[in-house]
């Protein structure tokens, strides 16, 4: 089911990139909570103050069952929001918490599944892609991003390394959370 969504630009005109954006964090949303009634994101651009910096200010107000979610409702938080992205990931980040316990307490399930450590070796990498595949140790195949795997070492693997990986179910079926060389620290 698509959350009904309802995005709000405040001084600013519209911009499709963070429009797709805001979608695309949404639909995300879905993977915790299938009860989401409806989500409205406001987008307000930074007022020009001669003694701080242009911080944008991102709102996400999430409507469900018994209740409503708000984040960013304190404004922002850090010179980091100068960039409309980055504000737009740390409201995301508060409102998929603040979900995740209002399910919680509401005794709903919650789909978001806790990854398991398990050990494998590197399959395959994908010719030109940022991705490749885990083979683990009870036959599982597991995809993996660069972006997973720790201390930005995905340039140092190779196929036949042993690692640890951290599994959760993604849309397309086992992915790695994290992947720890084996023989590193945390590994």
């Amino acid at each position: 089911m698509a959350v009904p969504l309802q995005i709000t630009f405040k001084g600013m005109e519209p911009s499709p990139a963070m429009e797709e954006r805001i979608r695309e964090k949404v639909a995300r949303l879905e993977r915790f909570s299938d009860a989401i009634l409806r989500c409205h994101v406001t987008v307000e651009a930074p007022h020009r103050h001669h003694h701080q910096g242009r911080l944008f200010r991102i709102l996400v107000e999430i409507d469900v069952p018994r209740g409503r979610i708000v984040a960013g409702e304190n404004g922002p938080q850090d010179h980091a929001h100068e960039d409309p992205y980055v504000a737009l990931r740390d409201a995301f980040d508060a409102a998929t918490r603040r979900l995740e316990d209002h399910m919680r307490r509401m005794g709903g399930a919650v789909k978001h599944h806790e990854p398991v450590f398990v050990h494998g070796r590197v399959a395959r990498f994908i010719a030109g892609e940022d991705y490749g595949f885990i083979e683990t140790e009870d036959g599982q195949e597991v995809y993996f991003h660069r972006n997973s795997v720790a201390r930005h070492g995905f340039d140092r693997l190779r196929v036949g390394d042993p690692v640890r990986v951290a599994v959760t179910e993604g849309e397309k079926g086992p992915q790695a959370a994290a992947v720890h060389p084996v023989g590193e620290a945390g590994g």
